[in-house]
């Protein structure tokens, strides 16, 4: 993938994660990175294609950093979870694209509505192998349930004590 594409999946990225999929548009990635709109559909067609290739990125890079610091033995995977979830926010105060995107499943083109089912499905089924044992589904749903609204709330209140205090049981 060429520089301009990987810039461009940022933008759009930082664009959804900070107002939602209306949150941007090519025109304003255009613009962001000093190229003509038609450049924009050069590399990505349609924006429903650019969001899921987003989505699918994200899912990706995010389960590739759990795997990553489950193997280095130091925490268990809860904990390594939650401080993914946690530096991310307190990194730009921005939501996780999944729970950004989730909330508008209902209004999104459908491949970007499946990219954001897959994240959920991986995330679960990934978190659940490694808890391992008899409920870990269960537990891995209360988990990621957590997290997700723990950042909702620390986004709303602009105070990360929100996440923290929310999230605080998990470990």
């Amino acid at each position: 993938m060429s520089g301009t594409a990987q810039r461009l999946l940022d933008l759009a990225e930082d664009h959804i994660r900070n107002a939602g999929y209306n949150g941007f548009s090519f025109r304003d990635l255009a613009s962001e990175i000093g190229i003509k709109n038609a450049s924009v559909h050069h590399h990505f067609p349609t924006k429903a294609g650019l969001a899921a290739a987003v989505a699918r990125r994200y899912t990706d890079r995010f389960l590739t950093f759990v795997a990553d610091q489950a193997d280095s033995g130091e925490r268990d995977v809860v904990s390594i979870y939650r401080s993914a979830f946690r530096e991310a926010f307190a990194r730009d105060g921005r939501m996780c694209l999944g729970g950004v995107l989730g909330a508008e499943t209902g209004g999104l083109p459908i491949e970007v509505a499946e990219e954001i089912r897959d994240f959920f499905h991986r995330l679960t089924d990934d978190l659940s192998k490694r808890i391992g044992g008899r409920g870990s589904k269960k537990q891995a749903l209360r988990v990621l349930a957590t997290l997700e609204g723990a950042m909702l709330m620390a986004r709303a209140t602009g105070d990360i004590s929100t996440f923290d205090q929310a999230t605080a049981a998990l470990v």
